[in-house]
């Protein structure tokens, strides 16, 4: 992993990818001089998805795509995109457990879980489930939060079921994703 994080920027997309995440550590930090400390901790838990993204040697694209993606998803909340956009929620939801079942299926093959079966539908299967688990964890996360530190968490039936499925639909689009295109990049350091 250390390898594929200290490699040089090869392409403009690696550039790009590297500005958010130097700008989403950035502000992370800021954040935890100027920001309460409920706004400071949900930006700060998107540093190990961006950093991680990097670290397992994910396609240049898809690397920028995830720390975009999960960037925006931490600063949604802070700045209060879900409450004043309607269906904001849902389209994150879906785009960033996407990207999240994508490291997923990364890890787990590089952990042996998986492995190369030679099946197109292995990576939609592992990519759904694990994104539909993902979602259940945030929701707990949600609860726990609007339960224990503050009431201005939205948490609804509706909301948590509907986060659930975009969520799952995102990881299966992914899973399809995965079938048919490499996720890592062929330059990539073995793990």
């Amino acid at each position: 992993m250390y390898a594929n994080l200290k490699r040089p920027p090869r392409s403009l997309t690696d550039w790009l990818s590297d500005a958010v995440r130097a700008l989403a550590i950035v502000v992370v930090l800021a954040s935890s001089f100027t920001l309460p400390f409920t706004d400071f901790a949900v930006l700060s838990m998107s540093l190990p998805a961006v950093m991680l993204s990097r670290m397992i040697g994910l396609r240049s694209g898809l690397d920028l795509i995830t720390c975009v993606t999960v960037f925006v998803a931490a600063g949604s909340n802070v700045i209060d995109l879900y409450r004043t956009w309607t269906g904001w929620d849902l389209v994150v939801h879906l785009v960033c457990t996407g990207v999240l079942a994508a490291i997923a299926l990364v890890l787990l093959d590089d952990a042996g879980v998986i492995g190369s079966t030679g099946r197109r539908r292995t990576p939609i299967v592992v990519a759904t489930i694990a994104g539909l688990a993902l979602s259940a964890v945030w929701e707990m996360v949600e609860w726990f939060g609007y339960r224990f530190i503050t009431d201005a968490i939205f948490v609804t039936y509706d909301d948590t079921i509907g986060d659930m499925m975009a969520g799952g639909a995102g990881a299966l689009i992914a899973g399809v994703l995965a079938s048919r295109l490499p996720l890592t990049r062929a330059d990539r350091a073995a793990l």
